[in-house]
């Protein structure tokens, strides 16, 4: 079930999906019990539940009549997707290999690589590696693609703030 809702705080509408305790406004952020809402209109249908919210916000705008003009949600959004070009084009287009990009995002989902700070990669290889030199920091660091000269400003700036020492040539974190 779909229901288009209204709040009483700042007039906004939005659809509400199934029959929750409580929903949020999202204009004002207030939090209403469902069963006490005002429901313009409920259906099974998403889109219609959509179709009847947009019809709604047009009769405020004094627009209804150029929203009857319109087709209906369901039909412009099939047409969305098959106006301009697709991912792939564009990306190439621009320049970008589509099927690195493809990688890049199943990686960032995954929460694999790039999800650390350059910063927190070279505190990362303070704390896995025992007794890291300077050079076992810098490597560490270059396979996660971050550069010589990063790691020895960073290493001189933990170490004169004091979060970690260098004793014969091994770093370790205070």
């Amino acid at each position: 079930m779909y229901a288009v809702v209204g709040c009483s705080e700042c007039s906004a509408l939005w659809v509400v999906e199934g029959r929750p305790e409580t929903t949020r406004c999202p204009r004002c952020g207030t939090r209403k019990r469902f069963d006490r809402l005002k429901q313009f209109v409920t259906t099974d249908d998403p889109d219609r539940a959509k179709q009847a919210r947009a019809a709604m916000l047009a009769e405020r705008q004094e627009m209804g009549e150029v929203f009857a003009d319109l087709d209906d949600f369901a039909s412009m959004a099939a047409r969305l997707d098959e106006a301009g070009i697709d991912d792939e084009t564009y990306l190439e287009s621009s320049g970008v290999d589509p099927e690195a990009a493809t990688q890049a995002g199943d990686r960032a989902e995954q929460g694999v690589g790039g999800s650390r700070s350059r910063q927190e990669t070279v505190t990362d290889a303070l704390v896995e590696l025992d007794e890291p030199t300077r050079d076992e920091i810098v490597a560490y660091a270059r396979e996660r693609g971050i550069t010589e000269d990063y790691v020895d400003r960073t290493l001189e700036k933990l170490r004169r703030a004091g979060e970690i020492t260098a004793s014969d040539g091994a770093y370790r974190r205070l």
